[in-house]
């Protein structure tokens, strides 16, 4: 493969540099897989396909669904380097404490329940990625650099304080990047022999290598992972968090996606995509029944609360969508007295089912405690 048609000249004399120019897709090449990719294609589908059906059967998985975007979303954040825990996501009181770092996992969310409702109504397309992207940057650090809309200008990806003469790479320019999109948009949605996953592979590889935005490319290309699987119906809710794996190898990440660009090696990318989406699949699994475990185990728990149990399960579906809670806006949001609330929480507290993490003058917090270390599993 001729390297040097894969980059164009932009400018000229000092200010000259080369932008990368993508192949577009679908691939004028089939991909001669070993046995062991085979396998590993159906491990990956197998696995999804059990995450799924799972999903289905589950009578709570919406609640679970919940949290389920809120880690995806943390994930993908500090893959970027946002510090941010899971215990800042899940405070009650966010919107007192907010700063920019779970601001920018805070729009994550917004932007990935935004995305997900509107595949509703429109296909996957660059409509719809603009939109997402709108809500991510809304009123965060890049703010400035026109949200919704793809850039006018030249990017550049590489160190902090880094240039077009050293960067680590530079993405095609404004007017490839264009042509770039149209064709991705058309190969998101088009008929294809190729598995599903292996275009989802491809997808992502080619969004991050377009980076089509001045800032959070990387966030909207791996929520772009789960709108793809959901467009192409492998799957039903968003309960995947890919960037679970993705974080863990984050330096093969980047490095395996940079082979593409300069080798053309697409199969070592496809294998490691699809190890992420086998590793990613069978930890949700893991996790979606440790978490019904505990479901019915605190269930059984309140069966015995007697006069208080009925109260008791409201304030328990409450918990299982808002594990960190403060009673009077636990009260307001299960439409329960303070008082009500406050007899549930300590009955919880001497059952072990929660644990009371800060006690100021105006707000007393509570932890279901095996809830979110189940959920932290993978983060820290």
């Amino acid at each position: 493969m001729n390297l040097s048609r894969k980059y164009k000249t932009n400018l000229s004399s000092d200010a000259e540099y080369k932008s990368f120019s993508p192949t577009h897709l679908p691939l004028d090449r089939t991909f001669g897989f070993d046995d062991e990719t085979i396998q590993s294609l159906v491990n990956a589908r197998t696995e999804l396909a059990r995450l799924d059906m799972l999903t289905s059967k589950i009578p709570n998985m919406n609640l679970f669904m919940t949290m389920y975007v809120r880690k995806e979303a943390l994930l993908t954040s500090q893959i970027e380097g946002t510090q941010a825990t899971l215990e800042d996501v899940l405070d009650p009181m966010i919107e007192e404490n907010t700063n920019l770092n779970i601001k920018d996992v805070i729009n994550y969310i917004h932007a990935s329940e935004y995305a997900i409702d509107r595949l509703n109504t429109l296909p996957l397309c660059n409509r719809l990625i603009k939109e997402a992207h709108a809500e991510l940057m809304k009123n965060v650090r890049g703010q400035e650099k026109n949200p919704g809309e793809f850039r006018t200008s030249q990017n550049w990806i590489g160190p902090k304080g880094s240039t077009l003469k050293n960067a680590r790479y530079i993405p095609p320019n404004p007017e490839d990047m264009k042509q770039a999109m149209g064709n991705l948009e058309n190969y998101m949605n088009e008929e294809s022999g190729v598995d599903v996953l292996i275009r989802t592979a491809l997808v992502h590889y080619q969004f991050e290598t377009i980076h089509p935005f001045l800032d959070g490319n990387g966030r909207v290309g791996r929520l772009l992972i789960i709108l793809m699987l959901m467009h192409c119906k492998v799957l039903s809710k968003p309960v995947l968090y890919v960037s679970y794996f993705l974080k863990k190898n984050r330096t093969e990440y980047y490095d395996r996606m940079m082979e593409v660009r300069e080798k053309g090696n697409y199969d070592q990318w496809i294998v490691f995509f699809l190890e992420a989406i086998y590793e990613s699949a069978k930890d949700a699994i893991a996790n979606i029944e440790r978490l019904e475990v505990l479901h019915n185990k605190v269930s059984q728990q309140i069966e015995q609360m007697g006069r208080l149990s009925k109260n008791a399960r409201v304030v328990f579906e409450y918990l299982e969508s808002n594990p960190i809670i403060e009673i009077k806006k636990t009260s307001k949001d299960c439409n329960l007295t303070y008082n009500t609330v406050s007899h549930v929480v300590t009955e919880f507290c001497d059952m072990g089912i929660l644990n009371k993490v800060k006690n100021v003058s105006r707000n007393r917090i509570f932890i279901f405690t095996e809830y979110v270390a189940i959920l932290k599993d993978g983060i820290e």
